[in-house]
């Protein structure tokens, strides 16, 4: 009677959805460089841009989507919450009484039979199910166009950004992305309205602002005490492209954004909340122009990562716009469907960077250039990037070139060598060496973009 009981049990605990990975509550840690979660493990953010989630998709694809996403390693799905006023989910509801942020259209019921489901009952059912899979969901209240066209105003803000608080203050995976896309110096009120307004009334969830490309939230909000962390949009521009008329003109060198955030007092953590998109076109618009591939996704993560950062966000060019059958159009020349481009390469091998980081003691790392010849650390495709804690060191390789090490940086008066693979998560020892002098190691393959390598150095 026992054992059928329990197995009864066992049988309506699997039926609920109880999942071991539901998350807690994100913290920032000690140090102010990273995440942890509530009960102080550490927390490398691993994102998506599923960006109109919550306006294109069923209930029955965002599980297919969250469910894949889930597999391969990602924790955290930045999302619109309106993409624009008019905004309608799946189901033909709309989100807001006559497109005003401060009336949400809500209906008496959750039943999708009797249609008393509505747009927000759809938002807190992906939400609910982003946890039962381990997945945060990163909620960007309203799309930066919206409020640049003055179609907000500081009161509106404030009563939605209560409306919003109030709603999902209780779920532990929410983050919230103020902002969207566009500078903060523009219509700054109501950002800050919006950021204070949450942190007020939702001080258990950390917040910061996603900014427009090739800027960063620091330039703006640093000192903002609704500002949890930073992130920066690196953009979608190669080296020719970026023609930015200000001091941040990086091209592709998204770790300069890093560099440039690890230096601001306070400390915050930091990241690449927006590189370029596997499958994009090269600048965007033009979809004549190459575009950006796995390598591409690899060298963006691993930069910005060695570099300081707390995580990485992926995107996809048909994924972030959930490109279906029906539609009419797309986006930026996007071809693939989005339950087809879910499977392109760089969404598999994002989750190796996640298990590198997190598989040394995580909270004593910085970045520390002094491991590379200081003349040798390169420029552009050639450069070189470079991590450790006490007992290890990574250094980072987009084409496969010698990295001339200065050793001695790590403890141990001998290291073992390795080459880690960001391709495919696997390790090959190189050997064991003397912790001084300098000393160059060759990556295996041929010099060439897009041959990118680890190297582990581990204390013995």
């Amino acid at each position: 009677m026992y054992r059928k009981i329990l197995g009864i049990l066992l049988l309506i605990l699997v039926c609920i959805g109880v999942n071991a990975q539901t998350p807690s509550r994100l913290k920032i840690s000690a140090n102010h460089r990273y995440f942890t979660t509530s009960d102080g493990k550490p927390f490398f953010w691993l994102g998506d841009t599923g960006w109109l989630l919550f306006e294109k998709l069923t209930r029955e694809e965002a599980d297919k989507y969250l469910t894949d996403r889930a597999a391969k390693g990602f924790n955290v799905i930045q999302v619109m919450v309106l993409h624009d006023l008019g905004i309608k989910d799946a189901y033909g509801d709309s989100a807001l009484i006559n497109k005003n942020v401060a009336t949400p259209r809500i209906m008496n019921g959750t039943s999708l039979a009797d249609k008393t489901y509505d747009y927000w009952d759809h938002v807190d059912y992906i939400v609910d199910l982003a946890a039962s899979k381990g997945i945060y969901i990163a909620m960007v209240p309203v799309w930066g166009s919206a409020v640049k066209s003055h179609h907000v105003t500081v009161a509106q803000a404030k009563t939605y950004a209560a409306f919003l608080a109030e709603r999902y203050k209780n779920r532990p995976n929410i983050i919230w992305m103020n902002g969207g896309d566009i500078p903060g110096s523009q219509n700054m009120d109501v950002w800050n309205a919006i950021g204070s307004t949450l942190q007020q009334l939702d001080p258990s969830h950390i917040e910061t602002f996603h900014p427009r490309g090739r800027t960063q939230s620091s330039i703006w909000f640093h000192n903002q005490s609704w500002l949890s962390f930073n992130v920066f949009q690196s953009g979608h521009r190669n080296y020719k492209q970026d023609t930015s008329k200000n001091d941040f003109k990086y091209g592709e060198d998204n770790w300069k954004y890093v560099n440039v955030d690890y230096k601001k007092i306070p400390a915050k953590p930091t990241l690449d909340a927006e590189p370029s998109y596997e499958g994009i076109p090269q600048g965007l618009h033009d979809t004549t122009q190459k575009r950006w591939t796995d390598a591409d996704v690899r060298r963006y993560a691993y930069w910005s990562v060695f570099a300081g950062g707390c995580g990485f966000t992926y995107g996809n060019n048909s994924v972030m716009q959930f490109l279906l059958p029906h539609a009419k159009g797309s986006a930026y020349g996007a071809k693939a469907l989005w339950f087809d481009a879910i499977n392109d390469p760089g969404s598999s091998q994002m989750q190796y960077v996640k298990k590198l980081m997190l598989s040394r003691p995580y909270f004593e790392r910085v970045p520390d250039q002094s491991l590379i010849v200081a003349a040798k650390q390169g420029t552009r495709y050639n450069r070189l990037l470079a991590t450790r804690g006490k007992d290890y060191a990574f250094i980072y390789t987009y084409n496969g070139r010698n990295i001339p090490v200065v050793m001695g940086k790590i403890a141990g008066t001998k290291v073992k060598a390795s080459w880690y693979d960001p391709r495919t998560g696997e390790t090959k020892t190189i050997g064991s060496f003397a912790n001084t002098g300098t000393h160059g190691f060759n990556p295996p393959g041929e010099v060439k973009d897009g041959n990118d390598w680890v190297l582990i150095l581990d204390k013995i």
